[in-house]
């Protein structure tokens, strides 16, 4: 079973113009933390995970899934 988390934290960083940096400072991490847990690296603690949904104002699901997130403009079936 592979325990890959998938998020949408880089498209929500670019949508509201938010740098790695920026987003590390509010959250009280490094800022290549970020990096690691956009591109899959790393998996986030639960408190993390929290954090950042509550940083970007989603609820948690809309940030984090256990399955790939459909593309931009793919209609779920």
């Amino acid at each position: 079973m592979s325990e890959v988390v998938y998020n949408r934290i880089a498209m929500l960083r670019a949508e509201r113009s938010i740098s790695r940096r920026q987003l590390a400072d509010a959250l009280g991490v490094h800022y290549q933390t970020i990096g690691y847990l956009e591109r899959g690296e790393y998996s986030p603690s639960l408190y993390v995970a929290l954090r950042i949904a509550e940083f970007f104002e989603v609820p948690l699901e809309v940030l984090f899934s256990t399955k790939p997130f459909p593309r931009l403009g793919e209609q779920s079936a």
